[in-house]
This record gives structure tokens, C-alpha cells and sequence, in this order.
């Protein structure tokens, strides 16, 4: 894995990681019952985007490690996960 692939594969896990940390301990402005005129009740009364990037980093960066060693020693390769040629569809090279 070179750097350029280190860094995809961080972005990747980065932004699906943000889509779980975003849904976590939200407070609506429906549940406060105080709703800004022009917004949706859905919308949340306190986002702390700051705070959820920090966490989103942290941990994309644990998880980042975790599958970064994991190719890096070999454990798992193309190999093993290449179905296409696994079944007979493609030429085995």
C-alpha cells in the first residue's frame, strides 16, 4: 500500500465514520420544543460539528490502523477476495 492509497483508503473510512458520528446523541429542535422559525423541527438545536470531526478523525484513525496492518501483513489479499476469478469468470494470472 503506498501513501496515496494510505490516504483514499483514510478519506473513505473518515467520511463513512462521520455518517454514523453525525446521527449520534442529536437533540432535535422538536424534542427541546424550542423551533426556529424557517427550520425544520429535525434540525438539531446544538450540532457541535467541531466536536464530532475530532471524534470522526480519532476514530477513522484507530480504524485506518486496524486495516492498514491488516493488508500490510499479508493476512488478507486481493487474492482472497477476487470472486470474479474465484468461480471461473476471469483469467486466473
Amino acid at each position: 500500500m503506498n501513501i496515496v492509497t494510505g490516504l483514499v483508503l483514510y478519506a473513505l473510512i473518515w467520511f463513512m465514520t462521520l455518517f454514523i458520528v453525525l446521527q449520534v446523541g442529536v437533540t432535535s429542535q422538536s424534542d427541546v420544543g424550542e423551533r426556529v422559525t424557517g427550520t425544520h423541527g429535525s434540525a438539531p438545536v446544538n450540532a457541535q460539528i467541531k466536536r464530532r470531526f475530532v471524534i470522526t478523525s480519532a476514530v477513522a484513525a484507530v480504524i485506518w490502523a486496524v486495516i492498514a496492518a491488516i493488508i500490510l501483513s499479508g493476512v488478507i489479499t486481493i487474492a482472497d477476495i477476487d470472486l470474479f476469478t474465484r468461480f471461473g469468470l476471469g483469467d486466473a494470472r
